[in-house]
């Protein structure tokens, strides 16, 4: 996501650098967004902006990785998932914090994350285990992104297509038929898997959550009938089902080599966030946070947006802007962090941070501590060895 076009105007640089956008002023003096995001701009007093984020890597897979696991990425190159990986954050936070019975200690929606033909490190469960990967949901309903969204291989639940009756009939035939394991060890990641999908099947709260029927329509419909938006509405469902945790996607899921409805501008980036991207982002997000507030539910629920990195700030010859870890903004909302503030800042031309800089470990330690875990909390690996969960320092956003 450009952070020149979205958190991070900058309506004083020369031409080539500050687009074709203008700001917007917000809910908050001072703070001030690009124009195609009026909604959220009507938020930014649940919001805590950081605008002074870095990290040394320009890959989408290894940038991914540091902004999702908080650790620098363990190789070069296009980096698939490996059972030596540091954990996702859903990982590590399902791991702290236990789902309670026949719920998923994590969903992915609506899709896995793909670059150059392979699933992306850092959104899996690493040297947790495999017990810890999230399990890939796909809502309903909702007009889809643009573009490819694969798979490959990694197993997606929908829901909506299931004979639940007869799935009922298959489990009782085959727990009549089988026999018990001699060892436990031996079976323990195919019996968690096929006990939770059994209880989501079969009548968990998550079944429920899912059906988004059973929401009020005018709460339905702020969200958009976009796959985005819809998303985002059955995040906020999962998680009052007892998921710790949801990681939305809000693109589409393959990076296209740079086509498609997903952030990687490197052409056309003006028209594709104008008519596209920032539209179904400012809804869904937007709606969202209202949603959380209206429910009285948003200083318990910590809602983050983050993004693999920034866009250059010079434009290209193709009218985009190419990748740029540098300085990019994300933003935080809900969890005890305070509304209407812009933490860090960057330079005159969005090209490095100008004061508070901090990096992918600092918004991993301030995420624990607002969800109420320590930042020092340790995780053992399969070797028993032990590692605290963030390196990083609590930003002051509390």
């Amino acid at each position: 996501m450009s952070h020149h076009e979205t958190w991070d105007p900058k309506p004083d640089a020369p031409p080539e650098v500050r687009g074709e956008f203008s700001p917007i002023s917000t809910a908050t003096p001072g703070i001030f967004l690009g124009e195609h995001m009026p909604l959220l701009a009507q938020q930014t007093d649940k919001l805590a902006v950081i605008r002074s984020i870095h990290h040394d890597d320009s890959a989408h897979g290894r940038g991914m990785y540091w902004n999702l696991t908080g650790h620098a990425p363990p190789r070069a190159g296009n980096i698939p998932p490996l059972p030596t990986d540091w954990p996702s954050l859903p990982a590590m936070v399902s791991k702290l914090r236990p789902a309670p019975a026949g719920v998923p200690s994590a969903v992915r929606l609506p899709y896995p994350m793909v670059d150059n033909g392979t699933l992306q490190a850092g959104e899996y469960g690493g040297w947790l285990g495999v017990k810890y990967d999230p399990i890939v949901m796909r809502p309903p309903a909702g007009e889809p992104f643009g573009g490819v969204s694969r798979t490959l291989g990694s197993e997606v639940l929908d829901l909506s297509a299931g004979d639940f009756e007869r799935v009922a009939e298959r489990r009782d035939l085959l727990s009549a038929l089988e026999n018990p394991a001699r060892r436990q060890e031996d079976f323990e990641t195919f019996n968690h898997f096929h006990a939770l999908a059994k209880d989501i099947l079969l009548g968990s709260a998550v079944r429920r959550a899912y059906d988004l029927t059973l929401e009020e329509p005018k709460v339905r419909e702020s969200y958009s009938n976009h796959l985005g938006g819809q998303s985002m509405l059955l995040a906020r469902r999962l998680t009052e089902a007892g998921v710790p945790i949801v990681q939305v996607c809000c693109a589409a899921g393959d990076l296209n080599g740079g086509q498609g409805d997903m952030w990687d501008t490197h052409a056309d980036n003006f028209n594709r966030l104008k008519n596209r991207l920032l539209p179904v982002f400012d809804r869904g997000a937007a709606a969202l946070l209202k949603d959380l507030a209206d429910r009285g539910t948003l200083n318990e629920t910590l809602v983050v947006f983050l993004t693999d990195f920034g866009r250059t700030p010079r434009i290209n010859k193709a009218a985009g802007r190419d990748h740029y870890p540098n300085v990019y903004s994300i933003a935080l909302a809900g969890g005890g962090i305070v509304g209407g503030q812009a933490y860090g800042s960057s330079d005159g031309q969005g090209a490095f941070p100008r004061t508070q800089p901090c990096g992918p470990p600092d918004v991993h330690a301030t995420i624990f501590q607002a969800l109420g875990i320590s930042p020092r909390a340790m995780l053992r690996d399969q070797l028993g060895r032990p590692f605290s969960v963030s390196d990083g320092q609590v930003l002051p956003l509390f």
